[in-house]
């Protein structure tokens, strides 16, 4: 029996309809190899369907059964038999000759994801330091007081970040200057942008909310700008008068409010779509619930604080450990123990549940109308895993209700199978199954640059078992939206990782992120990015080539005309070659070959097959790659992307298969993508 010719998969080509509701009848497929299989059934729960011969081919047969859904979660694998000798169990991971549950195929009754998310290019923005389009609402220097330091507004675009923890360094970036680049984004094929917070908050990443109603004014409009700034040595922000105007007045508040209504009118209008970030697990010490640093004031309209009394109409909205410290009470939890980061406090108000369940509904609404929420340290949310599931289910459905179509993406490490059961997310942000693996894969490097191992890279084995472990926890509907990143706010650039360097900015120095650094290996891992199920998901100039240790200094400035325009012209290209396929975008899936420093696999539907060959070592390779189990025909597959040392070409060549196979010759750090129409 030819086991490597054996496939399923949850994509659209196997299972029909891909997104299934209760009570539908889904036809289920399987492919084998010509005459090689005797008997098959599929396999679930207690029944089992026998499959029948549905289509012959000279190199594969296909075998379907239909089966009923229910309105539970419908997991099944087969069973192949060719004779009375040769017998074998075929699932998510692949073949086995003894049945898996944990790896068996799902489809969940009434679960889709939206189809403008599935294989969709993603772009992240850090705003502050993206472009900086209006300078009157910069923040100023000494405009407030913040974790032992002044606000601080950098006035050299071009100058690297502190190399400690600078949450008060400000470069100027804001949503008019995202506006004033949308040209490029489009041009370079961007179809969703990804924002970092854009909520009231202090510090220049917004992690810390201090209000959820508003888009702060430092990156919408400042109509009404009066009040003085900090006097040196000062700590106390109830001083800080240009601040708290700038802030909390109303007129400032509604009219960036109003910015953001008009610019997603017109990123839409451009094909471009919003997702948001929501900080829902904790807020910030400025929040005016808690109100710590004294700035949402009586006379503005707000209501005291449950930091300062309490009988605040928030006080529930925290725990306190100690209910005897009014006024000034700040025993409140902090999100591992910072008191920038309060708790929020779901179990002990029901107003806070019900209000955040609005916000998630408010802003993908009109008229607003964002297309989803990424949803920070979602799994850390409330004080147990059962009210953790229990408020997402709920949160799903209130934003569902007010948009179907918007996407619900998660922060999580790990195995996020329990929350991606049709109930909760929609998808994760994809470390375990992309992020990591191709790290170490490409380059031997933890995604932090906080640990080398030379011997992972190009460890073609270790990274397939990876890849094949982690993806088995998704349905096809989460795999094909997850958010696919080689570098984000959180960890070192991509590219600094090539240069192999162990260490942080602080120890190591800036400039130390570009030294060494191997462009040539790090396109390759952009050619799998755009080749690999999922949201290829840039991080704002990756591809201009900027560089950094993790944060603070991964959160370096766009290098407006100073990019590195060959590495943009490449993503461009690349984007396109993706943008322009169906079988990238949600085909199918299967790895081909395998060797030292080389991962060959293929991505195919009805309409295209597609094979990516990459050489992550120093040395040149050959290898013949058996593109059959890509469904590719004898005959010629046609060169869509060679990228190498000296450059990269999408001139199409032609190359020949013949049996089967495809012979390919990769130089070192290369990537080839080949096609063939069918």
């Amino acid at each position: 029996m030819n086991t490597e010719a054996i496939y399923s998969d949850e994509t659209g080509q196997y299972v029909i309809p891909m997104e299934a509701n209760p009570g539908d009848r889904v036809t289920i497929r399987l492919r084998v190899a010509h005459g090689h299989a005797r008997e098959i059934y599929l396999l679930a729960q207690d029944t089992h369907y026998l499959m029948r011969p549905a289509q012959a081919g000279e190199r594969f047969d296909y075998y379907e059964t239909q089966v009923q859904l229910g309105d539970q979660s419908f997991s099944y694998c087969f069973s192949i038999r060719e004779n009375e000798q040769e017998q074998c169990y075929f699932d998510k991971y692949g073949v086995s000759q003894e049945i898996r549950p944990e790896y068996a195929f799902r489809i969940l009754p009434g679960f889709a994801t939206p189809d403008w998310a599935k294989g969709a290019i993603m772009y992240q923005i850090l705003v502050d330091r993206f472009a900086n389009g209006d300078p009157t609402n910069d923040v100023l220097d000494n405009e407030y007081h913040y974790i032992k330091t002044m606000s601080r507004q950098i006035k050299d675009w071009n100058q690297l970040p502190n190399a400690d923890f600078g949450v008060a360094e400000f470069y100027g970036g804001d949503l008019e200057g995202v506006r004033q680049k949308l040209y490029y984004l489009k041009s370079l094929g961007v179809e969703v942008i990804y924002f970092n917070p854009l909520f009231v908050s202090p510090s220049n990443h917004k992690y810390d909310i201090a209000d959820y109603d508003h888009i702060d004014p430092h990156y919408g409009k400042i109509v009404l700008d009066q009040g003085q700034t900090l006097p040196e040595g000062a700590r106390d922000n109830a001083g800080a008068s240009r601040f708290i105007n700038r802030v909390t007045a109303k007129e400032n508040l509604e009219a960036s409010n109003q910015f953001f209504v008009d610019f997603i009118a017109e990123a839409h209008a451009r094909g471009i779509r919003v997702i948001l970030d929501g900080v829902f697990n904790h807020c910030g010490s400025f929040n005016k619930w808690l109100n710590r640093e004294k700035i949402y004031r009586p006379d503005k309209g707000y209501a005291p604080g449950a930091y300062e009394a309490a009988d605040s109409p928030y006080h529930d909205y925290f725990h306190f450990y100690d209910e005897n410290q009014w006024p000034d009470n700040g025993t409140y939890e902090g999100w591992w123990g910072h008191d920038t980061l309060p708790k929020l406090n779901y179990e002990g108000s029901e107003d806070l549940y019900r209000y955040i369940l609005e916000i998630g509904k408010k802003w993908v609404s009109p008229p607003y109308n964002a297309d989803g929420w990424r949803l920070d340290v979602a799994a850390d949310l409330g004080h147990s895993p059962a009210f953790n599931h229990q408020f997402w289910r709920d949160f799903r459905k209130a934003v569902k209700s007010a948009n179907p179509d918007a996407i619900i993406l998660a922060e999580h490490y790990g195995d996020a199978s329990s929350w991606l059961q049709g109930d909760a997310w929609d998808t994760v942000m994809n470390y375990d199954a992309f992020m990591e693996p191709i790290s170490y894969f490409v380059t031997g490097m933890e995604k932090h640059s906080d640990a080398y191992e030379p011997g992972a890279q190009g460890d073609s084995e270790r990274f397939e078992n990876a890849m094949r472990y982690y993806m088995t926890k998704f349905t096809g509907s989460s795999l094909y939206t997850a958010m696919n990143q080689l570098s984000n706010h959180d960890h070192s650039r991509f590219l600094t990782r090539t240069n192999h360097k162990v260490g942080r900015a602080s120890a190591l120095g800036v400039a130390a992120a570009s030294e060494d650094i191997n462009i040539p290996l790090y396109k390759v891992a952009v050619l799998m990015q755009m080749t690999w199920p999922g949201a290829p998901t840039l991080y704002y100039g990756d591809e201009a080539g900027v560089c950094g240790f993790t944060d603070p200094d991964n959160r370096r400035t766009y290098p407006w005309g100073n990019a590195d325009y060959p590495l943009v012209d490449y993503h461009r290209d690349m984007i396109m070659v993706h943008k322009c396929s169906s079988a990238l975008r949600r085909g199918s899936f299967k790895f081909l070959k395998r060797m030292k420093n080389f991962i060959s696999y293929g991505r195919f539907n009805e309409q295209e097959r597609y094979v990516v060959a990459v050489n992550v070592g120093a040395e040149t390779l050959e290898a013949d790659v058996p593109v059959y189990l890509a469904e590719v025909a004898d005959g010629f597959m046609v060169q869509a992307m060679l990228t190498n040392e000296k450059g990269y070409s999408i001139m199409p060549t032609k190359y020949a298969v013949k049996d089967g196979m495809l012979h390919v010759v990769l130089t070192a750090y290369s990537g080839m993508v080949f096609k063939q129409e069918v």
